[in-house]
């Protein structure tokens, strides 16, 4: 018998539509471009030869249409993995559950999803300019641990080695790793950029060693990030959602990866605010190769 889902456990609009993407399955693409930016939607939107429709509702703007013969969703998830966990499983639901009858739908639609965003550097060789591909994810954020299944996704050694190298706080959520899936990281980078680690933050300020008025629990933090090293990989660069997009990804059986400009370097304490070429460059990179 086919899973049910109660209207507590799936919301929907008096439309049908997804409680907060607002979008109605047909209007999805099994080709998915995401970015924190609404604004950015208009960006990749601003390149297809066709657009079929634009929805736009709180931070979630979405834009599908067509693109040198491929059809193309472009969504913009806001800020943080909290948002990634609602817009993964609204996506999931769209693609794999029957909204009429509430119930799983027999044959499974895989989704292909890239998320283009910006980010800070945390070693020398990953200046502001660079492309860098999130081949692990590190999640600061415990999302992914309220999911059954969650060790079976996840890089366990990396995980226990990573504590050991931070000596990490028994009071911070328990960091979990993620690969991306492989053949679309080859499949996007195509040899051409940085390989690298990505911790997802839950925070811009403090959960990323920034300080302003508040001191830090360990000011050390990002130093012994930065010289973490474990199977010939480091942790190169900081953000805020690659972790539950690969990881929720991985667990519903979806194609997901995240691929960033940087836009500072922690280190060396340089900053671009001016940065919009370089990330519609990434972004047009993309619509060419997803």
């Amino acid at each position: 018998m086919a899973k049910y889902f109660p209207d507590s456990e799936l919301i929907l609009n008096d439309d049908g539509s997804v409680f907060h993407l607002h979008l109605h399955p047909e209007q999805l693409s099994d080709k998915i471009i995401m970015m924190g930016d609404p604004a950015r939607v208009d960006m990749v939107a601003s390149f297809f030869d066709e657009k079929e429709c634009d929805v736009t509702h709180r931070e979630f703007h979405t834009v599908t249409g067509w693109y040198r013969g491929k059809r193309i969703t472009a969504l913009s998830h806001g800020i943080g993995t909290d948002n990634i966990d609602i817009v993964l499983n609204e996506l999931d639901a769209l693609a794999n559950i029957d909204l009429r009858s509430r119930t799983e739908k027999e044959e499974f639609r895989r989704l292909t999803m890239v998320r283009v965003g910006t980010s800070g550097g945390l070693q020398p060789y990953v200046p502001v300019g660079t492309a860098v591909v999130a081949r692990k994810s590190i999640g600061f954020d415990g999302v992914l641990n309220f999911y059954a299944g969650r060790n079976e996704v996840c890089d366990l050694l990396f995980e226990d080695a990573f504590c050991r190298h931070v000596n990490w706080s028994p009071l911070w959520a328990a960091p979990y790793v993620v690969d991306a899936d492989a053949g679309l990281v080859e499949q996007i980078s195509q040899g051409e950029m940085v390989m690298g680690a990505t911790i997802s933050a839950n925070g811009f300020y403090g959960p990323q060693g920034r300080e302003l008025r508040l001191p830090l629990a360990d000011p050390d933090l990002n130093a012994k990030i930065a010289s973490f090293r474990y199977n010939g990989l480091q942790v190169t660069n900081y953000e805020m959602e690659s972790s539950a997009l690969a990881g929720l990804a991985r667990l519903m059986g979806h194609r997901a990866m995240t691929v960033c400009s940087i836009i500072a370097n922690r280190l060396a304490y340089d900053a671009n605010t001016q940065y919009r070429g370089s990330v519609q460059e990434l972004l047009k990179t993309v619509l060419d190769r997803i």
